[in-house]
C-alpha cells in the first residue's frame, strides 16, 4: 500500500480511549480476553471473538512465531547517600550485561561490574559520579547523562545477576498501569512459553500472555507449527515518538537471537507458501530486522534497530497477533504499515466502542 503525507506525521496516530478501558490488571483468567479480527486488504471487515478461537481464525497452515523472552524484575527501588528516594529500570538486555561483565579485584568482595544503560528517578537532580544503592547487592554509579532520561552507568553486583534483580526488584509495569506490581504480576506479566535462559526483557511481548498451555495443545492438533526466537524487549519498545514528521524518527536498538531450527523452520514455510504469523510486534520486528540486514531469514544474534512505519515492506510476515496500542506509538505505527493506518484507527474506534480493554494487560487483535 502506498503511504500518504498524513501517515508520516505524529499526529495521525492519535485516537481517543476512555481511561477506564485501559486495563489494569489481566483478566481474570488466562485466555479469557476478547479477540477481534481484521483482513489487511479489501472491505473492512471486523469479527468479534474470544481469544480461545484463536485456531478458527488462523490461515489455513500457519507457522506461529512467538518470542520467548523472560521478563527480569529490571525496575530497582533504592535510596541516595541524602536519604532521597531513586528508581532505576535496567535497560541492556541482561546477556549482554553478563558479556561485559568484569571482576572488580580491587573490590573486599569481589564484585562484578559492567557499564550499561537504564532510566534513573529520583527526587532532585542526579551528578555524574554519585552512587546510588538498590538492595542485594546491587548498586549503580552514574557515568554520563543522555537524553530522555537514559543513563549510562556502572552496575555492581555480587554472586548471581538475576538472582538478585529477582531479589530486590520488581516487575518494570508500564507507567499507564497505575498500581504497584504484585506477587499475581510475577506469573501473569510472562508468557507461558518465557524460557529461563532468556531472561532479560524489560517489558513483556504482550501478545503472548493471552496464550494457554490447553491453546497451545488446540493449535498443534489442528496442525498448526510453532516456532520460537528472542527479541530482549526493551526502550525501542515503548520509547514515545517525539518527531512530528516519523521519518526523522530514530529506533533504540534492541538485542535479538534467532536460533538455526527457528530460521530453517521460517524459510521452509515461506518456500511452501504457508503463512508466517508473527505473535507480537517484537517478533515482527526480529523476523523484520533480520531479513533487512541479511536479505532474509537466517540464523543471527545482534541488534535491530528497523522501524516499521507505513512505506515500509514486510519481508516475512504474512499475518500479525497483537494487543491494542497507544496512541502516537511506534507500535501503532507498525500494525498501521502492516495494515493501513486509516483501516487500522477504524478498528480501534471499533473496538473503543466494543468495550475492548487496551494495552498490556488488554485484549488481542489479529490481522490476517
Amino acid at each position: 500500500m502506498t503511504p500518504d503525507e498524513a501517515d508520516f506525521l505524529l499526529s495521525s496516530y492519535q485516537y481517543e480511549l476512555p481511561p477506564e478501558q485501559i486495563a489494569q490488571f489481566p483478566p481474570e483468567k488466562r485466555g479469557s480476553s476478547r479477540l477481534l479480527v481484521m483482513q489487511r486488504a479489501g472491505e473492512l471487515a471486523l469479527a468479534h471473538k474470544n481469544f480461545n478461537d484463536l485456531p478458527d481464525c488462523l490461515p489455513d497452515k500457519a507457522l506461529l512465531v512467538v518470542n520467548n523472552a523472560r521478563v527480569l524484575q529490571a525496575r530497582l527501588t533504592g535510596a541516595r547517600a541524602t536519604g532521597g528516594k531513586a528508581d532505576f529500570l535496567l535497560l541492556t538486555p541482561l546477556p549482554i550485561v553478563l558479556k561485559r561483565a568484569r571482576c572488580d579485584a580491587a573490590a573486599a568482595d569481589n564484585a562484578f561490574y559492567a557499564e550499561v544503560k537504564g532510566l534513573l528517578r529520583a527526587g532532585g537532580s542526579v551528578r555524574d559520579g554519585e552512587s546510588l544503592h538498590f538492595g542485594a547487592g546491587i548498586s549503580v554509579t552514574v557515568l554520563e547523562t543522555a537524553p530522555f532520561g537514559v543513563r549510562r552507568v556502572r552496575l555492581s553486583w555480587r554472586e548471581d545477576l538475576a538472582a538478585s534483580f529477582a531479589t530486590a526488584g520488581h516487575i518494570p509495569l508500564p507507567p499507564y498501569i497505575k498500581r504497584p506490581d504484585n506477587e499475581e504480576d510475577a506469573a501473569r506479566y510472562q508468557t507461558i512459553y518465557a524460557a529461563n535462559s532468556k531472561t532479560g526483557a524489560v517489558a513483556a511481548p504482550t501478545a503472548g500472555l493471552h496464550f494457554t498451555p490447553l491453546l497451545r495443545e488446540s493449535l498443534t492438533a489442528k496442525g498448526f507449527e510453532w516456532v520460537e526466537i528472542t527479541l530482549y524487549v526493551g526502550y525501542g519498545t515503548f520509547s514515545p515518538v517525539r518527531c512530528e514528521d516519523i521519518r526523522s524518527y530514530n529506533m533504540y536498538k534492541e538485542y535479538i537471537e534467532i536460533q538455526e531450527d527457528a530460521a530453517n523452520a521460517i524459510i521452509k514455510a515461506r518456500a511452501q507458501g504457508r503463512p508466517v504469523l508473527a505473535v507480537g510486534t517484537t517478533s515482527a520486528r526480529a523476523l523484520e530486522g533480520v531479513a533487512e540486514l541479511c536479505g532474509k531469514v537466517r540464523p543471527y544474534t545482534g541488534w535491530t534497530d528497523i522501524f516499521l512505519c507505513p512505506g515500509k515492506k514486510f519481508r516475512v510476515v504474512d499475518a500479525l497477533l497483537t494487543n491494542f496500542h497507544l496512541p502516537k506509538s511506534s507500535l501503532l505505527m507498525l500494525v498501521s504499515a502492516f495494515a493501513g493506518r486509516e483501516r487500522v484507527l477504524a478498528a480501534y474506534t471499533e473496538g473503543v466502542r466494543g468495550g475492548y480493554r487496551f494495552f498490556s494487560y488488554g485484549d488481542a487483535m489479529l490481522l490476517r
